[in-house]
């Protein structure tokens, strides 16, 4: 695949380096030299020194022969342009834009990114993407990583292992016996700088992230299981009005029973702010006001997150909000090496929106009937919702004689509104909805066996 990436900051260079790794053709374009000189040093790309929305730069990154064109760089109006451009005189078949501001994602302009206008394929809008992501978390509190795929139907959830955990040092296989009623599939367990997935003579120990897919309704009670049975906040505090601020306030208060409160600096968008919601009282502030948190209700809060756009000031709001008693915090950190950082000082949970966004965009550059994608640990493996071809080699045998890949392990099975766990003696159908875990060297293969065209066989 040949793909121009426009944009080298963390987004670009992030899926510049998965599609490089893959074997892809990637040229990467930005106007920063400095940049393009670590992108082209680091990874087996091509660098191209200039502004991708100039019909003469992409030329030269390989418009003519490209399959898809990415452009994430941070002008909403350099990515727009580039794809009018890739379309217009160079036919690229694929055009993926990032988009941030909200004025061009509002739903009467939808038409806008249509092929007889825009064309863009794909508009990703981080904002989005980032307040999902802690929106999920925020509903499963004891999970490290949360991804719903089918529709909601099937969710994957990563949880570090705490002390009491009970499936300590227990094989794997023998959790169906001691746990009955947990219907769930373990994936991939992580452990130190080692990610694998997850085999049934594996024995877990404390510290372990671990990795498991299962229907909606079955999360709760494997959370119980693990030791991690906290329930869902009822008083948060939300630090920071922007996009982000705003959007994840709104979507608590479709619970009814929440307590919310919003805190933002600046006056004129906290008065906003307070118009566009319904029952979330506003404080206009600092955040790193330990007499402002405590007026928010830090004592009694038990979740604050912290979503301002500076990582630092969501770091010490945090923690300083534990400090004054919230019980638990959640951080978006753009810059990864603020990550242990996080960890060091008692910050619960850290959203990275990087990581996120990949994910997004990777759901689309993967070939074959591929749903939804969701990247773990830094790229390593990857959660992917696909759908089941009759060409497929899965379908019409049971599981035991499908000869998986050894990095590939399925989670869960979707079929007329049931989700299932599967076993060695599940059958796949066509039309089926899987929900699998591939090691990243083993991402090929799942395109393979997803692929529309019958080539492969």
């Amino acid at each position: 695949m040949r793909v121009i990436v426009c944009g080298a900051g963390r987004v670009g260079f992030g899926i510049a380096r998965r599609l490089a790794a893959e074997g892809g053709d990637v040229a990467v374009i930005d106007q920063d030299r400095a940049l393009v000189r670590a992108v082209s040093e680091r990874l087996d790309v091509r660098g191209v020194v200039g502004n991708g929305s100039y019909p003469d730069i992409l030329a030269e990154a390989g418009a003519r022969e490209a399959d898809m064109i990415v452009a994430v760089t941070h002008a909403d109006e350099v990515n727009m342009i580039a794809c009018q451009i890739a379309h217009t005189l160079f036919k690229v078949p694929t055009k993926i834009a990032r988009i941030r501001a909200s004025g061009y994602l509002d739903p009467k302009y939808s038409d806008l990114f249509s092929r007889n206008h825009m064309p863009i394929d794909v508009i990703i809008s981080p904002e989005r993407e980032v307040s999902e992501a802690i929106l999920q978390r925020l509903s499963t509190p004891g999970a490290i990583e949360t991804k719903a795929f089918v529709d909601g139907r099937v969710w994957a959830v990563g949880v570090r292992l705490p002390e009491d955990c009970p499936i300590v040092a227990t094989p794997l296989r023998q959790l169906a016996e001691l746990f009955p009623d947990l219907k769930i599939t373990i994936v991939a367990i992580e452990r130190g700088d080692r990610l694998w997935r997850a085999h049934g003579e594996d024995q877990l120990e404390v510290g372990d992230n671990i990795y498991f897919v299962s229907a909606r309704e079955h999360v709760t009670r494997a959370l119980e299981v693990m030791g991690e049975d906290e329930r869902q906040a009822r008083r948060v505090i939300i630090v920071g009005g922007g996009n982000i601020g705003l959007y994840v306030a709104r979507g608590l208060e479709q619970y009814g029973s929440m307590k919310l409160r919003l805190v933002e600096g600046d006056r004129e968008r906290a008065e906003y702010v307070a118009e566009q919601l319904d029952r979330t009282v506003v404080l206009q502030g600092d955040g790193l006001d330990r007499d402002l948190l405590r007026e928010a209700g830090a004592a009694d809060a038990e979740t604050v997150v912290t979503v301002t756009n500076n990582d630092q000031v969501n770091v010490l709001a945090a923690v300083i909000a534990k400090r004054e008693g919230a019980r638990r915090a959640l951080a978006l950190v753009n810059d990864v090496s603020f990550a242990p950082i996080c960890e060091a000082v008692g910050i619960d949970r850290f959203v990275d929106p990087r990581s996120t966004t990949i994910s997004t965009i990777l759901q689309h550059i993967r070939r074959g009937r591929i749903k939804g994608v969701f990247s773990l640990a830094d790229g390593r493996a990857e959660l992917i919702d696909a759908i089941a071809l009759e060409t497929s080699p899965l379908v019409n045998k049971p599981l035991g004689e499908a000869k998986l890949p050894e990095g590939v392990i399925i989670g869960a099975v979707y079929r007329d509104g049931v989700v299932d766990i599967p076993t060695s003696q599940t059958i796949i159908r066509p039309n089926d909805r899987i929900v699998l875990l591939a090691l990243r060297e083993y991402v090929r293969d799942v395109e393979q066996m997803f692929r529309v065209s019958i080539e492969y066989f």
